[in-house]
């Protein structure tokens, strides 16, 4: 009787830990672990040799990993793993590089060793995972994002530089302020800062909103806070979309409440009583403009080896 419920404790155990772990890692087998099988055989074998060469002529070791999915588990904390694993880089020299792709999760990271931290540097893995790379797998072409972007370490790596143009997703040339992206966060991260950033300007544009008069002035306020905390969850794109909807939606939404009668009440009460309520909130107006407060207390915030260097994209 009592080995049942060991059994059972043992498979809830073995569940548990294999979900902490999220995807395996694979053997190292070659230069070129292709486990998502995105990539031809003739480019396996020409980028193979490219990678072979250019390990002979610096003694860097640079090696390529796809795998389909990560089983919710960041691409940071996998290429970690993978790295220390598989002992990238001379003993010593720690001087290895991985490129992981994962394109089911639409995912991918360059993880640089201690030893060439200073050569490709975060911000140099940032340009050639945003320039090089991801245009490419936007259009689906893994071949040519993953040479390309293989080439472009190997070049840095051996004292060359980044092309300064680059193929954009597009046929226009944007801006740099278009081409600025938000920093690589997971989505867990994106959803987590997403409800703390909106929660906070979203409840002052409510208010703005169902307040007469003062709600103008906090139109005007909230205009540089829409207008860069967004870029943080959303990038550069989706900020300056969700900043225009902002710019015509509070107008509009504003136009709209002012027939509704609880509206034209509190700016009646403004206009006779010095004050108005909405909502549990009384509102105020005085010589140097309005005020608003609520019932409620108020708030207050308060081989090699890889040391995590590198960066990482999505697209």
């Amino acid at each position: 009787m009592k080995t049942k419920p060991l059994f059972f404790s043992l498979v809830i155990l073995f569940f548990v830990s294999s979900s902490l772990y999220g995807a395996d890692v694979p053997y190292l087998t070659g230069r070129i672990t292709d486990n998502a099988e995105i990539l031809s055989p003739e480019v396996n074998r020409s980028l193979s040799e490219s990678l072979k060469a250019h390990e002979k002529r610096t003694r860097n070791q640079i090696a390529v990993l796809t795998i389909p999915t990560l089983d919710g588990e960041s691409i940071e904390d996998y290429a970690v793993r993978v790295f220390e694993l598989w002992k990238l880089g001379q003993k010593g020299e720690d001087n290895g590089v991985l490129i992981v792709v994962v394109p089911n999760d639409r995912r991918m990271r360059i993880e640089v060793g201690y030893g060439l931290e200073g050569t490709l540097t975060d911000a140099m893995a940032g340009r050639i995972i945003q320039n090089v790379m991801t245009p490419k797998f936007k259009n689906g072409d893994f071949d040519a994002g993953i040479a390309d972007g293989a080439g472009a370490v190997m070049e840095v790596l051996e004292g060359g530089a980044l092309p300064e143009t680059a193929v954009r997703s597009g046929s226009a040339e944007k801006s740099k302020f278009f081409e600025m992206e938000g920093p690589d966060l997971s989505i867990t991260e994106r959803v987590l800062l997403g409800a703390f950033i909106f929660g906070i300007i979203g409840l002052f544009t409510a208010i703005g909103i169902v307040t007469p008069g003062f709600g103008w002035f906090l139109y005007l306020f909230l205009i540089p806070f829409w207008a860069s905390f967004p870029i943080v969850v959303l990038g550069s794109d989706g900020a300056f979309k969700l900043f225009i909807a902002y710019l015509i939606g509070f107008p509009v939404a504003k136009l709209y409440i002012r027939n509704i009668d609880w509206y034209q009440k509190a700016q009646k009460d403004l206009r006779t009583k010095g004050k108005a309520s909405i909502g549990g909130m009384t509102i105020g107006s005085g010589s140097s403009g309005s005020s608003w407060s609520s019932g409620g207390s108020g708030f207050s915030g308060s081989g090699g080896s890889s040391g995590g260097g590198g960066a990482s994209g999505s697209w």
